[in-house]
Protein backbone atom coordinates (compact mmCIF):
# COMPACT_ATOMS: atom_id res chain seq x y z
CA UNK A 1 0.00 0.00 0.00
CA UNK A 2 1.43 3.35 -0.98
CA UNK A 3 1.60 6.07 1.59
CA UNK A 4 -0.51 9.18 1.28
CA UNK A 5 1.36 11.88 -0.66
CA UNK A 6 2.64 14.56 1.66
CA UNK A 7 1.80 18.19 1.21
CA UNK A 8 4.73 20.30 0.12
CA UNK A 9 5.68 23.89 0.71
CA UNK A 10 8.06 26.27 -0.96
CA UNK A 11 11.64 26.16 0.23
CA UNK A 12 11.94 29.92 0.14
CA UNK A 13 9.59 32.42 1.77
CA UNK A 14 6.80 33.69 -0.42
CA UNK A 15 6.87 37.43 -0.92
CA UNK A 16 3.61 39.09 -1.68
CA UNK A 17 3.17 42.23 -3.69
CA UNK A 18 1.94 44.97 -1.41
CA UNK A 19 -1.31 46.46 -2.63
CA UNK A 20 -1.98 50.04 -1.61
CA UNK A 21 -5.69 50.52 -1.16
CA UNK A 22 -6.68 53.88 -2.58
CA UNK A 23 -9.03 56.03 -0.52
CA UNK A 24 -12.40 55.89 -2.17
CA UNK A 25 -14.75 58.80 -2.64
CA UNK A 26 -17.30 56.80 -4.62
CA UNK A 27 -20.91 56.98 -3.56
CA UNK A 28 -22.52 54.40 -1.29
CA UNK A 29 -24.52 51.91 -3.32
CA UNK A 30 -27.68 50.06 -2.50
CA UNK A 31 -28.54 50.67 1.14
CA UNK A 32 -30.62 48.02 2.89
CA UNK A 33 -34.28 48.24 3.81
CA UNK A 34 -35.31 49.83 0.54
CA UNK A 35 -33.42 53.11 1.04
CA UNK A 36 -32.02 54.55 -2.17
CA UNK A 37 -28.89 56.42 -3.20
CA UNK A 38 -28.25 59.85 -1.80
CA UNK A 39 -30.30 62.67 -3.29
CA UNK A 40 -28.79 64.12 -6.43
CA UNK A 41 -26.52 61.16 -7.16
CA UNK A 42 -26.68 58.55 -9.89
CA UNK A 43 -27.03 54.86 -9.10
CA UNK A 44 -23.94 52.74 -9.72
CA UNK A 45 -23.80 50.62 -12.86
CA UNK A 46 -21.37 47.74 -12.57
CA UNK A 47 -22.72 45.67 -15.44
CA UNK A 48 -22.83 41.87 -15.05
CA UNK A 49 -21.82 40.22 -11.80
CA UNK A 50 -19.90 37.03 -12.56
CA UNK A 51 -19.86 34.83 -9.44
CA UNK A 52 -18.20 31.41 -9.50
CA UNK A 53 -19.83 28.90 -7.17
CA UNK A 54 -17.85 26.04 -5.65
CA UNK A 55 -20.52 23.44 -6.41
CA UNK A 56 -23.69 22.77 -8.38
CA UNK A 57 -26.68 25.07 -7.95
CA UNK A 58 -28.30 23.47 -4.95
CA UNK A 59 -29.46 25.05 -1.69
CA UNK A 60 -25.85 25.60 -0.65
CA UNK A 61 -26.04 29.01 -2.35
CA UNK A 62 -29.50 30.04 -1.19
CA UNK A 63 -28.35 33.49 -0.12
CA UNK A 64 -27.08 34.28 -3.60
CA UNK A 65 -30.41 33.11 -5.06
CA UNK A 66 -32.36 35.41 -2.74
CA UNK A 67 -30.05 38.31 -3.56
CA UNK A 68 -30.77 37.82 -7.25
CA UNK A 69 -34.47 36.93 -7.05
CA UNK A 70 -35.31 39.75 -4.62
CA UNK A 71 -33.47 42.34 -6.69
CA UNK A 72 -30.69 43.09 -4.20
CA UNK A 73 -27.96 42.67 -6.80
CA UNK A 74 -29.87 44.95 -9.16
CA UNK A 75 -30.27 47.57 -6.42
CA UNK A 76 -26.55 47.33 -5.72
CA UNK A 77 -25.73 48.26 -9.32
CA UNK A 78 -25.49 44.95 -11.20
CA UNK A 79 -27.54 44.88 -14.39
CA UNK A 80 -27.28 41.10 -14.68
CA UNK A 81 -26.10 38.17 -12.54
CA UNK A 82 -24.16 35.19 -13.89
CA UNK A 83 -23.98 32.42 -11.28
CA UNK A 84 -21.37 30.02 -12.62
CA UNK A 85 -21.84 26.47 -11.36
CA UNK A 86 -18.88 24.53 -10.04
CA UNK A 87 -18.68 20.86 -9.25
CA UNK A 88 -17.16 17.90 -11.11
CA UNK A 89 -15.47 19.04 -14.31
CA UNK A 90 -15.85 22.73 -13.55
CA UNK A 91 -13.01 25.21 -13.16
CA UNK A 92 -12.03 26.08 -9.61
CA UNK A 93 -13.01 29.43 -8.17
CA UNK A 94 -9.34 30.32 -7.86
CA UNK A 95 -8.81 29.71 -11.58
CA UNK A 96 -11.93 31.62 -12.58
CA UNK A 97 -11.16 34.63 -10.41
CA UNK A 98 -7.50 34.81 -11.44
CA UNK A 99 -8.40 34.55 -15.14
CA UNK A 100 -10.99 37.32 -14.91
CA UNK A 101 -13.83 34.90 -15.60
CA UNK A 102 -15.44 35.87 -12.29
CA UNK A 103 -15.21 38.87 -10.00
CA UNK A 104 -15.73 36.66 -6.93
CA UNK A 105 -15.58 32.94 -6.28
CA UNK A 106 -16.49 30.74 -3.34
CA UNK A 107 -13.76 28.54 -1.87
CA UNK A 108 -12.01 27.98 1.47
CA UNK A 109 -8.62 28.70 3.04
CA UNK A 110 -7.56 25.16 2.16
CA UNK A 111 -8.46 25.83 -1.46
CA UNK A 112 -6.86 29.26 -1.67
CA UNK A 113 -3.64 28.75 0.32
CA UNK A 114 -1.94 26.29 -2.08
CA UNK A 115 -2.54 28.64 -5.01
CA UNK A 116 -1.21 31.61 -3.07
CA UNK A 117 1.93 29.79 -1.92
CA UNK A 118 2.76 27.58 -4.88
CA UNK A 119 1.70 29.92 -7.69
CA UNK A 120 2.14 33.30 -5.98
CA UNK A 121 -1.51 34.02 -6.77
CA UNK A 122 -2.71 37.47 -5.64
CA UNK A 123 -5.90 36.28 -3.94
CA UNK A 124 -7.65 37.21 -0.72
CA UNK A 125 -10.65 35.94 1.25
CA UNK A 126 -12.98 38.89 1.86
CA UNK A 127 -15.68 37.15 3.92
CA UNK A 128 -17.17 33.71 4.52
CA UNK A 129 -20.62 32.17 4.47
CA UNK A 130 -19.80 29.07 6.51
CA UNK A 131 -18.30 29.72 9.93
CA UNK A 132 -17.71 26.00 10.25
CA UNK A 133 -16.81 23.62 7.46
CA UNK A 134 -19.26 20.82 6.56
CA UNK A 135 -16.67 18.14 5.72
CA UNK A 136 -17.16 14.72 7.27
CA UNK A 137 -16.20 11.11 6.83
CA UNK A 138 -19.60 9.46 6.62
CA UNK A 139 -20.05 5.78 7.40
CA UNK A 140 -22.95 3.43 8.03
CA UNK A 141 -23.96 2.68 11.60
CA UNK A 142 -23.22 -1.02 11.19
CA UNK A 143 -19.51 -0.12 11.13
CA UNK A 144 -19.37 3.48 12.38
CA UNK A 145 -16.36 5.78 12.05
CA UNK A 146 -16.78 8.58 14.57
CA UNK A 147 -13.24 9.26 15.82
CA UNK A 148 -9.93 9.69 13.98
CA UNK A 149 -8.66 6.48 15.62
CA UNK A 150 -11.49 4.61 13.88
CA UNK A 151 -9.89 5.34 10.50
CA UNK A 152 -7.10 2.82 11.06
CA UNK A 153 -7.53 -0.29 8.98
CA UNK A 154 -10.41 1.20 6.99
CA UNK A 155 -10.96 1.87 3.30
CA UNK A 156 -11.84 5.56 2.91
CA UNK A 157 -13.26 6.94 -0.32
CA UNK A 158 -11.71 10.33 -1.09
CA UNK A 159 -12.08 12.54 -4.16
CA UNK A 160 -8.96 13.90 -5.87
CA UNK A 161 -7.97 17.56 -5.52
CA UNK A 162 -8.85 19.79 -2.58
CA UNK A 163 -10.75 17.01 -0.79
CA UNK A 164 -7.63 14.86 -0.76
CA UNK A 165 -5.66 17.77 0.66
CA UNK A 166 -8.25 18.17 3.40
CA UNK A 167 -8.23 14.47 4.21
CA UNK A 168 -4.43 14.47 4.43
CA UNK A 169 -4.66 17.39 6.85
CA UNK A 170 -7.19 15.49 8.98
CA UNK A 171 -4.75 12.60 9.27
CA UNK A 172 -1.82 14.87 10.07
CA UNK A 173 -3.51 16.96 12.73
CA UNK A 174 -4.73 13.82 14.50
CA UNK A 175 -1.43 11.94 14.21
CA UNK A 176 -2.89 9.17 12.03
CA UNK A 177 -0.33 7.23 9.95
CA UNK A 178 -1.54 7.38 6.32
CA UNK A 179 -0.17 3.88 5.88
CA UNK A 180 -2.60 2.55 8.47
CA UNK A 181 -5.58 2.92 6.12
CA UNK A 182 -6.42 2.59 2.46
CA UNK A 183 -7.39 5.72 0.54
CA UNK A 184 -9.70 4.76 -2.33
CA UNK A 185 -10.28 7.14 -5.26
CA UNK A 186 -14.00 7.91 -5.67
CA UNK A 187 -16.25 10.47 -7.29
CA UNK A 188 -18.98 12.40 -5.46
CA UNK A 189 -21.74 9.77 -5.45
CA UNK A 190 -21.70 7.91 -2.09
CA UNK A 191 -22.87 4.66 -3.71
CA UNK A 192 -19.45 2.99 -3.07
CA UNK A 193 -20.24 3.24 0.66
CA UNK A 194 -23.63 1.58 0.16
CA UNK A 195 -22.04 -1.11 -2.02
CA UNK A 196 -19.42 -1.89 0.64
CA UNK A 197 -16.52 -0.85 -1.60
CA UNK A 198 -15.38 1.59 1.11
CA UNK A 199 -15.92 1.80 4.86
CA UNK A 200 -16.02 5.58 4.96
CA UNK A 201 -16.70 8.31 2.41
CA UNK A 202 -15.50 11.92 2.26
CA UNK A 203 -18.63 14.02 2.04
CA UNK A 204 -20.61 17.04 3.17
CA UNK A 205 -22.77 17.09 6.27
CA UNK A 206 -25.29 18.98 4.14
CA UNK A 207 -25.10 16.81 1.03
CA UNK A 208 -24.03 13.16 0.91
CA UNK A 209 -25.10 12.51 4.51
CA UNK A 210 -28.62 13.73 3.71
CA UNK A 211 -28.70 11.76 0.45
CA UNK A 212 -27.91 8.57 2.33
CA UNK A 213 -30.40 9.23 5.10
CA UNK A 214 -33.22 10.02 2.68
CA UNK A 215 -32.46 6.73 0.93
CA UNK A 216 -33.05 4.93 4.22
CA UNK A 217 -29.46 4.40 5.37
CA UNK A 218 -28.50 5.11 8.98
CA UNK A 219 -25.27 7.07 9.08
CA UNK A 220 -22.47 8.03 11.45
CA UNK A 221 -20.09 10.92 10.87
CA UNK A 222 -16.59 12.02 11.75
CA UNK A 223 -16.75 15.84 11.45
CA UNK A 224 -13.53 17.56 10.42
CA UNK A 225 -14.52 20.76 12.27
CA UNK A 226 -14.75 18.93 15.61
CA UNK A 227 -11.56 16.95 15.13
CA UNK A 228 -8.76 19.43 14.70
CA UNK A 229 -9.83 21.25 11.52
CA UNK A 230 -12.18 24.09 12.51
CA UNK A 231 -11.68 26.01 9.30
CA UNK A 232 -14.20 28.12 7.45
CA UNK A 233 -15.75 27.28 4.09
CA UNK A 234 -17.75 28.85 1.27
CA UNK A 235 -15.47 31.86 1.58
CA UNK A 236 -15.58 34.74 -0.90
CA UNK A 237 -12.36 35.11 -2.88
CA UNK A 238 -11.22 38.08 -4.99
CA UNK A 239 -7.95 39.29 -6.46
CA UNK A 240 -5.76 41.96 -4.93
CA UNK A 241 -6.27 44.01 -8.07
CA UNK A 242 -10.05 43.91 -7.75
CA UNK A 243 -9.82 44.86 -4.09
CA UNK A 244 -7.80 47.90 -5.11
CA UNK A 245 -9.45 48.97 -8.35
CA UNK A 246 -13.02 47.60 -8.00
CA UNK A 247 -13.46 48.15 -4.29
CA UNK A 248 -16.93 49.71 -4.42
CA UNK A 249 -18.12 46.98 -6.75
CA UNK A 250 -16.95 44.28 -4.31
CA UNK A 251 -18.62 46.12 -1.44
CA UNK A 252 -21.83 46.25 -3.48
CA UNK A 253 -21.57 42.49 -3.98
CA UNK A 254 -21.06 41.90 -0.25
CA UNK A 255 -23.94 44.19 0.68
CA UNK A 256 -26.42 42.53 -1.66
CA UNK A 257 -25.27 39.01 -0.76
CA UNK A 258 -25.57 39.79 2.95
CA UNK A 259 -29.16 40.84 2.40
CA UNK A 260 -29.77 37.62 0.49
CA UNK A 261 -28.32 35.44 3.21
CA UNK A 262 -30.36 37.17 5.89
CA UNK A 263 -33.43 36.14 3.88
CA UNK A 264 -32.11 32.61 3.37
CA UNK A 265 -31.46 32.06 7.07
CA UNK A 266 -35.03 33.11 7.79
CA UNK A 267 -36.69 30.87 5.18
CA UNK A 268 -35.35 27.36 4.54
CA UNK A 269 -38.45 26.39 2.58
CA UNK A 270 -38.04 29.20 0.05
CA UNK A 271 -34.30 28.48 -0.09
CA UNK A 272 -35.16 24.96 -1.23
CA UNK A 273 -37.78 26.14 -3.72
CA UNK A 274 -35.38 28.58 -5.37
CA UNK A 275 -32.80 25.82 -5.74
CA UNK A 276 -35.23 23.20 -7.02
CA UNK A 277 -37.52 25.26 -9.24
CA UNK A 278 -35.38 28.16 -10.40
CA UNK A 279 -31.59 28.10 -10.17
CA UNK A 280 -31.08 24.33 -10.21
CA UNK A 281 -34.19 23.52 -12.19
CA UNK A 282 -32.24 21.35 -14.65
CA UNK A 283 -30.65 19.23 -11.91
CA UNK A 284 -33.69 17.24 -10.79
CA UNK A 285 -33.02 18.16 -7.17
CA UNK A 286 -34.97 16.53 -4.33
CA UNK A 287 -37.10 19.19 -2.58
CA UNK A 288 -36.98 17.35 0.75
CA UNK A 289 -33.21 17.09 0.66
CA UNK A 290 -32.76 20.72 -0.34
CA UNK A 291 -34.94 21.90 2.55
CA UNK A 292 -32.99 19.69 4.96
CA UNK A 293 -29.75 21.08 3.56
CA UNK A 294 -30.92 24.66 4.04
CA UNK A 295 -31.97 23.92 7.63
CA UNK A 296 -28.72 22.14 8.45
CA UNK A 297 -26.44 24.81 7.01
CA UNK A 298 -28.37 27.64 8.62
CA UNK A 299 -28.25 26.18 12.12
CA UNK A 300 -24.84 24.48 12.06
CA UNK A 301 -22.66 26.34 9.56
CA UNK A 302 -23.82 29.84 8.63
CA UNK A 303 -25.07 31.25 11.93
CA UNK A 304 -22.94 31.14 15.07
CA UNK A 305 -22.56 33.05 18.31
CA UNK A 306 -19.93 35.18 16.58
CA UNK A 307 -22.14 36.06 13.62
CA UNK A 308 -24.95 36.90 16.03
CA UNK A 309 -22.60 39.42 17.62
CA UNK A 310 -20.66 40.64 14.59
CA UNK A 311 -22.79 39.90 11.54
CA UNK A 312 -22.88 37.27 8.80
CA UNK A 313 -19.71 36.68 6.74
CA UNK A 314 -17.45 38.04 9.49
CA UNK A 315 -14.40 36.04 10.64
CA UNK A 316 -13.20 36.61 14.19
CA UNK A 317 -9.53 37.02 15.04
CA UNK A 318 -9.55 33.73 16.94
CA UNK A 319 -11.11 31.90 13.99
CA UNK A 320 -8.48 33.39 11.67
CA UNK A 321 -5.74 32.15 13.99
CA UNK A 322 -7.29 28.68 14.03
CA UNK A 323 -7.34 28.62 10.24
CA UNK A 324 -3.74 29.82 9.98
CA UNK A 325 -2.63 27.10 12.40
CA UNK A 326 -4.34 24.46 10.27
CA UNK A 327 -2.76 25.82 7.10
CA UNK A 328 0.65 25.72 8.74
CA UNK A 329 0.17 22.05 9.64
CA UNK A 330 -0.71 21.42 6.00
CA UNK A 331 2.55 23.06 4.89
CA UNK A 332 1.32 26.59 4.16
CA UNK A 333 2.85 29.06 6.60
CA UNK A 334 0.92 32.26 5.99
CA UNK A 335 0.18 35.40 7.97
CA UNK A 336 -3.37 36.73 8.23
CA UNK A 337 -2.67 39.55 5.77
CA UNK A 338 -1.41 37.04 3.19
CA UNK A 339 -4.80 35.38 2.79
CA UNK A 340 -7.48 37.58 4.43
CA UNK A 341 -8.69 41.11 3.71
CA UNK A 342 -11.81 41.86 5.72
CA UNK A 343 -11.60 45.62 5.32
CA UNK A 344 -14.33 45.73 2.66
CA UNK A 345 -16.78 43.83 4.84
CA UNK A 346 -15.96 46.09 7.79
CA UNK A 347 -16.77 49.13 5.64
CA UNK A 348 -20.05 47.57 4.52
CA UNK A 349 -21.11 47.07 8.13
CA UNK A 350 -19.91 50.54 9.13
CA UNK A 351 -22.02 52.03 6.36
CA UNK A 352 -25.01 49.71 6.97
CA UNK A 353 -25.10 48.95 10.71
CA UNK A 354 -28.67 47.67 10.44
CA UNK A 355 -27.30 44.55 8.70
CA UNK A 356 -26.00 43.26 12.02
Amino acid sequence: MSRTPRLTKRSTPFRFLAATLAASSLLLVAACGGSGAEAGTEAADYGTLDLNLSWIKNAEFAGEYFADANGYYAEAGFSDVNLIAGGPGGASSETMVLSGGALVGTSSPMGVAPVIVEEEAPLKIIGTTYQKNPFVIVSLTGAPITTPADLAGKRIGVQAGVNETLFDALLEVNGIDPGSLEKVPVQYDPQPLVNGDVDGFFGYLTNEVLTLELAGHKTAVLPFADNGLPFIAESFVATDESIETRREELKAFLLATLRGWKDAVADAEESARLAVEVYGADLNLDPAKEKMQAEEQNTKLVVSAETEANGLFTISDSLIEDNLAILKLAGYDLAAEDIFDLSLLAEVYDENPELK
